[in-house]
């Protein structure tokens, strides 16, 4: 295989200049590429897919009839980010997230923001993450989004955008250090020539961001993480994450509340839980306190938590921030707080409660991304451009319906990454979603997941309508 016939099509390419030169920081890697003996690179992608298969690196549908269960697709082909992009993409990150720490306090006390005519009390109490039984709660350090994945994308003019924040339960980190130790077996000598940035500590670093937000006076907390079951689509990460931390991987059934504080049942009788990572929706956590049918949280959990016997990572009420509507307003966020210019702007987004936005939405559906505000994956979103004109009458009604619960954006050209398609290279677009640790200090794992949009010209990339992922290289 070769980059021979390989065109960008007017997209911005992570890999190639518009001339078909490599860009200087993917040189090393396209001249190892060209070098390889006709089929080797195709045998180096089975052999990654093999070894990623028999690490159980899957997904779950929902609704797929054919089988719920599915093997992650990757290609070997990696994103390359030079480190003064990275530089700048870490410094609006840190921002960003301190900012978003910031308001999610404020929404649950003095609620400033609000006061000060910032964002509309409605667009907060309207949203489906705000948890009325947070208001006066605090956690410890006043952190409440300790994990935090923040989708970014590059407009065709080589411009970086904040997608969206995911501040709930972000998952697909597991599929960053696993693709990252496959690379490191098929392009070793590249990998070593470009002084790749490690993400290898992620386990420990976010081992130690939960123990930083222990509850205050435990010296040696207990760690637990919270899972579902297995049949949640993420389950795998679950126990990947728990068995890299060495701590145990419990699920509501596995834990209660005695003597005012939450033990998890061993063989040897009730232990401590002091932090709890927990990947489950505020919804099922308490059935005293939020949804009274949930079978999958604890019974008295969140009183406990309330009385600062246990920290839930991350904080319960952070879905707030996670709404498309009240993401469009993090850049006041930033200068409302911080007293500080974003680093990393938003795509430009029209909010579908506003009459005039609401009127230019349904006359230019043809042209727009329409997203619903709390919907995630990949669905409730409609791409105008690429729709049928039934899909978008479909939307019409429902956005005329429900305004608040939509916004639109402009069609960005995502970039391109080359991607092995059969026996040649094709340029499929890509985001990317940083992970970001929050205990005493931020940390941004270098890189992150590149998710890629497997079919031809699809701006999806969620793993569930058929995306994909790379490995992501931040060079030293």
């Amino acid at each position: 295989m070769d980059f021979d016939g390989y065109r960008c099509d007017g997209f911005y390419d992570e890999m190639f200049l518009t001339d078909g030169e490599p860009r200087p920081e993917a040189r090393a890697l396209v001249d190892r590429i060209r070098g390889m003996a006709p089929g080797e690179l195709i045998r180096r992608h089975e052999d990654a897919e093999r070894a990623l298969l028999r690490a159980g690196i899957t997904f779950t549908v929902y609704g797929d009839d054919a089988g719920t269960e599915r093997i992650f697709p990757f290609d070997i082909i990696p994103r390359i980010v030079p480190a003064p992009e990275w530089d700048r993409i870490e410094r609006g990150l840190r921002q960003r997230i301190t900012a978003l720490n910031l308001f999610i306090d404020d929404v649950y006390h003095e609620q400033r923001i609000v006061r000060d005519g910032v964002i509309p009390a409605d667009v907060i109490y309207s949203s489906q993450g705000f948890r009325p039984q947070c208001v006066g709660l605090s956690p410890p350090r006043n952190v409440w989004c300790h994990v935090t994945g923040t989708d970014l994308v590059r407009d065709g003019d080589g411009t970086v955008y904040v997608l969206e924040d995911n501040l709930r339960c972000p998952s697909g980190v597991s599929y960053v250090l696993e693709n990252r130790a496959v690379m490191m077996q098929t392009f070793p000598r590249v990998f070593e020539g470009l002084q790749v940035q490690s993400v290898a500590d992620y386990p420990s670093r976010l081992l130690r961001t939960l123990e930083d937000v222990a509850p205050e006076g435990i010296t040696r907390p207990s760690v637990a993480v919270l899972t579902p079951g297995p049949g949640n689509s993420a389950y795998f990460e679950h126990s990947f994450l728990a068995r890299q931390m060495g701590v145990e991987l419990v699920e509501g059934q596995d834990l209660v509340v005695s003597g005012g504080r939450l033990q998890m049942r061993t063989t040897k009788g009730l232990e401590q839980v002091d932090v709890v990572y927990r990947r489950i929706d505020d919804d099922f956590l308490d059935p005293e306190w939020f949804r009274p049918e949930s079978l999958l949280g604890v019974r008295g959990l969140m009183d406990v938590y309330s009385r600062g016997h246990v920290t839930l990572v991350n904080a319960p009420g952070t879905g707030v921030a996670d709404d498309k509507v009240v993401y469009a307003y993090v850049p006041e966020m930033i200068r409302f707080y911080l007293s500080e210019e974003p680093i990393l702007p938003n795509v430009p987004t029209y909010l579908c409660w506003r009459p005039d936005d609401l009127r230019y939405v349904l006359d230019h559906l043809d042209q727009l991304v329409v997203k619903a505000a709390n919907e995630s994956g990949g669905y409730g979103m409609l791409v105008g451009p690429h729709a049928t004109v039934a899909e978008r009458q479909d939307f019409a009604v429902r956005i005329a319906a429900k305004p608040r619960n939509y916004i639109a954006q402009p069609t960005l050209a995502l970039s391109r990454v080359p991607t092995r398609i059969g026996d040649h290279f094709e340029g499929r677009h890509v985001d990317l979603r940083p992970y970001i640790l929050y205990g005493r200090d931020i940390y941004v794992l270098p890189g992150g997941l590149t998710r890629v949009a497997l079919r031809q010209g699809s701006l999806v990339v969620n793993s569930s309508q058929g995306g994909g992922s790379k490995d992501t290289w931040v060079l030293g």
